[in-house]
């Protein structure tokens, strides 16, 4: 059974990307390496902030409009609402000295 999640991401100045994926892992570690042209690589968004998991893929992909429809504020409360400090929750996934060990998807 497959996985879906719904992530936000965020840089030091706090611009938030919301996104979705099947592989959670893999998808932070394109972030954070900028291995993706776009959004998140010209604002250097690497730090993952908020994530849901979910088995369906359809509540995860409305679930991602949604967040993307709403007020930057509440988005702010839900990730306070969980990591107050904004701490990154995929800091220590991935060891600096070696590449990520991440399935495809």
């Amino acid at each position: 059974m497959n996985n879906y999640y719904v992530y936000i991401m965020t840089n030091k100045s706090k611009t938030l990307y919301v996104g979705v994926t099947n592989n959670l892992e893999r998808r932070v570690y394109e972030h954070k390496e900028k291995l993706i042209e776009g959004f998140t690589k010209k604002y250097n968004i690497t730090k993952l902030v908020y994530f849901e998991e979910t088995p369906d893929i359809n509540s995860a992909i409305k679930r991602e409009k949604q967040l993307k429809n709403w007020h930057r504020k509440w988005e702010i409360n839900l990730i306070e609402s969980v990591n107050k400090g904004w701490n990154d929750l995929a800091e220590d996934w991935f060891n600096k000295n070696n590449d990520a060990e991440t399935s495809s998807a």
